[in-house]
């Protein structure tokens, strides 16, 4: 297969790049096959909202409230250790079986989660579905980057884009119908007839080529350390409830299997994360820069409904309502900035983007109890932009620095890092958040003539209880603003943790090489 050189202008500094020619299709398979990419790219899209939308129905069916929880944990933990495996196992051996393999994973997972008798069986069901779930973001982002020419490729993946907020963003309302209408368990049979029609236009259309068929040896002492050492790391970022002792432990033992790990790696003959893949400067700067992004705006994102509900008062719906403009500009700006990186190059749309992404977060470390749902929805739409510009760009740049036979991998890491970093900004905001409303406790003992003191603590400890506008209603207007000063407070702190992880996400940007990126033989 032949390659392109891509060549910079003199006066700039590039990293050497070469660009694979795509993988010959006819334009009728190509169009296919994309079509199939597409519709599994949905139904994971959709998964993520649609059911939050069932889960009260599902409670009030199977009951099993103290576990509902890990309907969610289950499916993300799973749809994200896995990833990167699903990546180099398809440099290894193809993508097609490996997408037909997570799509056909993902059905039995939905169809058994449809059929679900009790909450224990539907969280193992998820788990079971979330496995399937991990390969088809990367191994369809893989498949587009491997089909395309980088102008084509540029169209596309800002096309997924849009595909993927409008998922987001009718997933509830989709979801809610269903519920209503219908059935809980059909928010999991739906995916049943687009799935098989995903596999059977990708199956029918996408030709391998011919160096996918070597013979290999699979690393799996890589794969067993590289899951455990991200399955410990979730789990232990998302327990709220154990102690700093234990968490410290765990995060030690995750720390030595991160050197095991790379001591596995460095001896195997087809290692399940090359190292010499750290060594692509886009590739390093993408992972760190998706890492912080995701740390900052994903972390951050889960305390917008608390703030829009518990400070403005507004409701679940109104709140839910507050990130449709991020989301509209995310889609957006992805399909302008994929377009501009042809003109500009990685470098200066990535910059663009989280320079955005930094403005978006100065605006919301301004907003106090007594901001409005207007300006938060306006940051919010500031940060979108960011991120549109960012995210895709730089995909895009990761799939043009890299060997084909590493293009799989390279995908996944983006997306595998960029959890990962949601993860651990969700657990570090989430601990900032306590800290905040514990160390602002001294303004309790002028309330306890209104409430008890017990009361009072408690309702310190789980501030959520504002966002119920009847539980709200209940409380002593002194109590009650004195909360919610706590409350934004706390809430100012967390979104300046997210500034501060935003200006590190620009500041490992600028790393970027410099240049234009223009494929010279195009089909």
């Amino acid at each position: 297969m032949s390659e392109s050189p891509v060549e910079a202008p003199s006066s700039q500094v590039q990293a050497a790049i070469t660009i694979p020619e795509p993988v010959p299709l006819t334009p009728s398979q190509r169009k296919t096959v994309t079509l199939g990419v597409m519709l599994g790219l949905f139904l994971t899209a959709l998964e993520g909202t649609v059911v939050g939308t069932a889960m009260p129905t599902v409670i009030a069916s199977l009951g099993g409230l103290h576990i509902y929880s890990w309907v969610f944990s289950a499916y993300i933990l799973t749809s994200t250790v896995t990833v990167p495996l699903w990546g180099r196992l398809s440099d290894l051996y193809g993508r097609k079986r490996f997408i037909l393999a997570g799509i056909a994973i993902f059905l039995v997972g939905s169809a058994l989660s449809g059929a679900a008798t009790s909450m224990g069986q539907l969280v193992l069901f998820r788990a079971l579905q979330g496995l399937g779930a991990g390969a088809l973001l990367p191994l369809g982002m893989t498949i587009i980057g491997e089909i395309y020419s980088l102008e084509k490729r540029t169209r596309m993946q800002g096309l997924f884009s849009g595909v993927w907020g409008l998922a987001s963003i009718i997933g509830p309302l989709i979801g809610g119908f269903i519920t209503d209408h219908l059935s809980w368990r059909w928010v999991f049979y739906i995916n049943i007839p687009f799935g098989i029609a995903a596999a059977l236009l990708i199956g029918l259309a996408l030709v391998e080529p011919r160096d996918h068929r070597r013979r290999v040896s699979i690393d799996y002492a890589g794969a067993i350390t590289l899951t455990l050492l991200a399955t410990l790391l979730l789990v232990t970022l998302g327990q709220q409830d154990w102690g700093i002792p234990i968490k410290l432990g765990l995060l030690s033992v995750c720390a030595l299997l991160v050197f095991v790990f790379l001591a596995v790696e460095r001896r195997a003959s087809e290692p399940i994360v090359p190292l010499s893949l750290f060594r692509h400067r886009i590739f390093s700067v993408s992972s760190a820069n998706g890492f912080f992004v995701g740390m900052a705006m994903f972390g951050s994102l889960s305390f917008i409904p608390l703030f829009v509900q518990g400070l403005i008062g507004t409701t679940a719906t109104e709140a839910g309502t507050a990130l449709t403009p991020f989301m509209l500009c995310w889609v957006g700006f992805s399909i302008v900035g994929s377009r501009l990186i042809l003109k500009t190059g990685y470098r200066s749309t990535a910059l663009i983007g989280v320079g955005l992404l930094v403005l978006g977060f100065l605006g919301l470390v301004t907003l106090n109890a007594q901001a409005t749902r207007l300006a938060v929805m306006g940051y919010l739409a500031i940060a979108g932009a960011g991120m549109g510009f960012s995210m895709v760009t730089l995909l895009i740049a990761v799939q043009t620095s890299v060997p084909r036979d590493q293009l799989g991998i390279a995908t996944s890491g983006t997306v595998f890092f960029r959890s990962i970093g949601g993860a651990v900004g969700v657990a570090v905001m989430g601990a900032v958040l306590s800290a905040q409303m514990n160390s602002q406790a001294n303004q309790l003992p002028e309330l306890g003539s209104l409430m008890a003191p017990e009361k009072l603590m408690d309702l310190l400890r789980h501030p959520d209880v504002l966002l119920s506008p009847a539980a709200r209603a209940q409380l002593p207007t002194p109590v009650l603003d004195a909360l919610q000063q706590i409350l934004a407070t706390a809430l100012h702190w967390v979104f300046v943790v997210g500034l501060i992880v935003a200006i590190f996400a620009l500041i490992v940007t600028l790393f970027l090489p410099k240049g234009t990126a223009q494929e010279h033989a195009r089909r």
